[in-house]
């Protein structure tokens, strides 16, 4: 039970970190082996670099979506009432998971094109199949973090809810305190 916690609240947080060190690793022995005469170049590096950003990214949707930092226009929602705030809240989750849901469902099809195409990278000749699979990871992680966020926000329905600059204004002060050594 620990385990599925831990993946819940770190898994996006953590394979981000791990592709970032990755690419940075990666990133630096390219430039010294560029600079010593005697070494030959890595003619995939870049080509790798560039598939872990792609991943990155990918990875980075759902994550967004779960630490609610989707971009949005929270100023007009906080000219509305509460129960007003939360329907519509409620209503772009809703939005938000289905848009995640029909991505995914596409991007499988897209999936077993490539697939079934037998393609591979120029550089490093992996099965272009292999660099497309995170497209669909991103997606349906993304579709179950949109539809657990929905029900969070559906959950805590009678809770009020903070303006964006009471948001804005927390958030700088967790940050605050974090760069201070806090525990948050």
């Amino acid at each position: 039970m620990r385990l599925i916690k831990w993946l819940d609240e770190h898994l996006e947080e953590t394979l981000m970190i791990i592709l970032l060190i990755i690419i940075a690793c990666v990133t630096m022995i390219q430039v010294i082996v560029r600079k010593v005469p005697w070494l030959t170049s890595l003619t995939w590096a870049e080509e790798f670099c560039r598939f872990m950003w792609i991943w990155s990214v990918f990875i980075s949707l759902p994550y967004t979506i779960r630490m609610e930092n989707m971009l949005r226009v929270g100023v007009l929602v906080d000219l509305l009432p509460q129960a007003m705030k939360k329907i519509i809240g409620i209503i772009v989750d809703l939005i938000n998971m289905f848009c995640m849901g029909l991505l995914g469902f596409y991007s499988f099809e897209v999936l077993e094109n490539i697939y079934t195409s037998h393609e591979f990278s120029p550089a490093m000749e992996w099965p272009m199949w292999i660099v497309y699979a995170v497209m669909l990871f991103g997606y349906v992680l993304a579709t179950i973090r949109a539809f657990q966020v929905m029900i969070l926000h559906v959950k805590r329905f009678h809770e009020r809810e903070l303006t964006t600059l009471e948001q804005t204004m927390q958030d700088a002060a967790k940050e605050a305190e974090m760069a201070k050594g806090g525990d948050e």
